[in-house]
């Protein structure tokens, strides 16, 4: 799997924003009532920093982590107040926090992780020894049923760009595959650059994640979004709190 590339790393933070404004209020109301200011948050698979942003204008500590360079690259110019990395979650070190957040199915995409249950098991004991006790874990996962009807495809364009993605569902396997085209202006030209991704996932069912959370010693709460207007067919948002 290409771990966004220069141009859908552009794409993504001009046209794809809208699960992390979706997820960062719930996340910060999360925070208020536990009363915690100023709090320690790790973000895995941090994007181009939107979020990170967002939480540090809340006057909370952000360190993102993320495989994609291009993405880390946007999020250091974005949110300048967050501290930033590259690394990938199935061996990144998590510093001792109050809340850990992994949002957009940072979880499930198959690449450096192999998409097994121990990989889960070794993250979620990772988090549960560095968070503080009654500290969240949030995330969002994709779940077997995310293309209805087992094949999809669409496209967006914006001003300098354009993208074209299918998507195919293994209901067998519990497999995802993404195929992405990217058409992006080249600057200062009348051209447009043409890349090429593919995207593998893992489907988890939700039940058999949140009984390795429990098993990590965390409360959990499945939700079906971030907010009420946010469905995503087949995503399911993960709630859990430290014992």
């Amino acid at each position: 799997m290409s771990d966004y590339g220069k141009d859908l790393a552009y794409v993504h933070d001009a046209g794809f924003l809208d699960m992390a404004e979706r997820a960062t209020p719930l996340v910060v109301s999360l925070l208020g009532e536990r009363g915690v200011a100023g709090a320690r948050v790790v973000e895995l698979g941090c994007g181009s920093g939107a979020t990170a942003a967002a939480l540090s204008a809340a006057g909370h500590r952000v360190i993102g982590i993320d495989a994609s360079r291009a993405m880390i690259e946007i999020a250091r110019a974005r949110a300048p107040q967050a501290r930033f990395r590259s690394g990938s979650w199935t061996n990144a070190e998590v510093p001792e926090c109050d809340c850990v957040l992994a949002i957009g199915e940072v979880f499930g995409y198959v690449g450096a992780a192999r998409g097994t249950k121990s990989e889960l098991q070794d993250l979620f004991g990772r988090v549960r020894a560095s968070i503080s006790p009654g500290g969240y874990f949030v995330f969002d996962l994709a779940t077997p049923g995310r293309v209805p009807g087992g094949e999809a495809s669409s496209y967006r364009v914006g001003d300098d760009w354009a993208i074209l993605y299918t998507a195919q569902e293994d209901k067998v396997g519990e497999r995802l595959q993404r195929r992405i085209t990217i058409f992006r202006k080249i600057e200062g030209g009348a051209t447009y650059r043409r890349t090429e991704e593919v995207h593998r996932l893992r489907l988890w069912p939700a039940r058999e994640v949140a009984e390795l959370l429990r098993e990590a010693r965390f409360r959990v709460q499945i939700r079906r979004g971030y907010s009420r207007e946010g469905y995503v067919p087949g995503l399911r948002v993960f709630v859990a709190r430290a014992r």
